[in-house]
């Protein structure tokens, strides 16, 4: 094998600096990327050239242990998925189950639903965009944030007794009532939130760091958001102006008043500013919720045979006993179509739909999932090249990429 002659200082010197392209990991194990997620980076110095998303370091097999799990166990898993609005995956996921059983849920447990998944979005928005700012360097900003979201998680714990991983839905409503003590944590939640909402925006809407090294980072146009199936904030910042919540209403958005913050620009910058616009939106359909929830029961009738008896009704009438006995104890479950069904909600970074097939027993056939965060993950190339290596914390922040979500 001939020997190639070595290059000299000088001659390297004088040589193409394009030639020479590192490849360098960018995770697992890195403070900003939060979760287990890994981008392989082509650089050419400090500039990016490419970037390959590398998924699945969780292991969890979400979708397959839908399949093995009645309809009311999953609820647990679906709180391991985007665990920064866990409530918002309860809801998505037994609203396809009660699409696939025909159940009609009653009015309280419809508004219920509702309060819980903006509690949820607004949750979600704080700690993206308390994330973002401290990734390029706004500490503050980032515990004005968490703060709110402390309170937050007092209303869940209170509501339901969990503060991080709630489970909380069930087949036919919900496994707790809203109290009045609920209500009384959520309307002084209502009352001190836009003042921490303005003094957010005073910290960082005009920092010029902060808009220096956002705007005009990331820029995804509004075809490109389409093509490549961006939903939520991701596409609204680009000017595709859909949610689900106004286009296809379910719940109780209907019967509540909310606009649905859009921007043109499509950076960084501008999925910071409709997050923020969005819990203020969010907060307005939380306190109409809350000043109008009908009265009357959380859950479907124990004829149905799909929400489990109230303790009340297994100890005092003989229906609630032997309903508690089939659902339970004899682990009959209840009897679901031989259909499939689809059903999207707007969860706080885009669609989030389930599909669902079943086969007349009490576990799913087959149980999909349509998370943001995979497809938000999947356009990161197109918006990082060309940038910098500390641009990328920036484009990350603004998606909003949640590792859970993205292994299948």
């Amino acid at each position: 094998m001939p020997l190639v002659a070595a290059q000299s200082t000088a001659d390297i010197a004088h040589n193409d600096l394009r030639d020479y392209v590192w490849t360098m990991n960018f995770g697992p194990q890195h403070p900003a990327t939060h979760t287990t997620l890994r981008l392989v980076l082509k650089l050419d110095g400090e500039r990016v050239l490419d970037a390959m998303p590398d998924i699945g370091y969780l292991h969890s097999g979400f979708e397959k242990i839908g399949e093995h799990l009645d309809y009311n166990q999953y609820v647990t898993v679906t709180d391991r998925m985007n665990y920064i609005s866990p409530m918002a995956n309860n809801v998505a996921w037994h609203m396809a189950v009660e699409k696939l059983l025909g159940i009609e849920l009653t009015p309280r447990a419809v508004y219920i639903r509702t309060i819980i998944c903006e509690l949820a979005r607004i949750s979600d928005h704080l700690l993206s965009t308390g994330a973002i700012g401290l990734d390029v360097g706004a500490f503050t900003f980032f515990l004005y944030a968490f703060y709110q979201r402390e309170k937050i998680y007092d209303i869940f714990e209170t509501l339901c007794g969990a503060r991080f991983t709630n489970s909380y839905t069930r087949v036919g409503g919900s496994s707790h009532d809203i109290t009045p003590l609920v209500v009384e944590k959520i309307r002084a939640f209502c009352q001190d939130f836009p003042k921490t909402i303005d003094d957010m925006e005073r910290l960082l809407n005009r920092n010029r760091i902060f808009v220096d090294r956002t705007k005009g980072v990331g820029l995804l146009s509004r075809e490109d958001a389409v093509n490549f199936s961006a939903t939520g904030p991701v596409a609204r910042a680009s000017g595709v102006t859909r949610d689900l919540r106004k286009d296809e209403p379910y719940l109780a958005y209907a019967d509540l008043d909310f606009n649905v913050p859009c921007m043109k620009t499509g950076d960084c910058y501008a999925r910071y500013l409709v997050r923020m616009v969005e819990m203020r939106e969010s907060l307005k359909l939380v306190q109409q919720a809350i000043e109008n929830i009908p009265s009357g029961p959380f859950n479907v009738g124990i004829d149905e045979r799909t929400a489990l008896p109230s303790k009340q009704q297994v100890y005092q009438t003989i229906e609630g006993t032997i309903s508690h006995f089939e659902l339970v104890m004899a682990n009959r479950g209840f009897e679901v179509p031989q259909e499939e069904v689809y059903c999207a909600t707007e969860a706080p970074n885009g669609e989030l739909g389930f599909y669902v097939v079943g086969d007349g027993s009490d576990v799913a056939y087959r149980a999909r999932c349509r998370p943001p965060s995979f497809i938000n993950f999947a356009m990161f190339p197109h918006l990082i090249r060309g940038h910098t290596l500390s641009d990328i914390v920036a484009v990350l922040g603004s998606l909003n990429i949640i590792a859970a979500e993205l292994d299948r």
